[in-house]
């Protein structure tokens, strides 16, 4: 009796422990070992299927977008913080900040934003055959400079620039969010003190 009470506990228990889990080889398993990849045992992390069919030029293409929309949010979360502090350029003294200081800057003021940003797009071109994201090979001078000195600097610079850019763009918007909540973008306090050059 004992023994048919012991088997019945071992088979229940069975029952409960995990499946052996067989890695499948998909089109993604192609990305994982791109920088920025969620993790190494999650991979390349892509819910929508986006490059669920391993394009390497689509995901190229999408991996640029989603650099140059983390640097445009790292600009934007430090501007929006130093305009929320007080810091103004001379002659703009009298904007706001937030969404209030782009509503009522104006068309004269907003345009040369756009032509400095249109120049930007147009001038700085993709190097041929390097990584997403790289413009060096315009004649201003971009890229990470001195500070890679080798091949492992180099990922560690790109992981950190993707990683920022990524949380950057969450940041701004969050600050965007709660400032039309309740008027104060950052939440555990009302000012954002940091270095601002122009302030008086």
């Amino acid at each position: 009796m004992k023994t048919a009470l012991v088997a019945a506990l071992l088979g229940s228990a069975a029952a409960f422990a995990p499946a052996p889990v067989a890695k499948t080889s998909t089109a993604l398993s192609a990305f994982e070992n791109e920088i920025g990849a969620a993790s190494a045992e999650l991979g390349c992390w892509d819910p929508l299927g986006y490059v669920a069919d391993g394009n390497q030029e689509r995901f190229d293409r999408l991996r640029g977008v989603e650099l140059k929309h983390g640097r445009i949010a790292m600009l934007a979360t430090w501007g929006y913080a130093t305009t929320w502090s007080g810091a103004r350029f001379p002659g703009c003294e009298d904007f706001g900040a937030g969404h209030e200081g782009m509503l009522k800057m104006g068309a004269e003021n907003l345009l040369p934003v756009l032509l400095t940003a249109g120049l930007l797009e147009f001038s700085w071109k993709q190097k041929e055959g390097s990584f997403p994201g790289d413009f060096s090979a315009t004649k201003f001078p971009v890229g990470f400079g001195p500070w890679a000195r080798d091949e492992q600097d180099m990922i560690d610079l790109r992981t950190r620039e993707l990683n920022n850019g990524r949380a950057a763009q969450m940041g701004i918007l969050g600050m965007m969010v709660h400032e039309q909540l309740d008027g104060k973008p950052f939440i555990f306090f009302d000012k954002f003190d940091i270095y601002a050059p122009f302030s008086g």
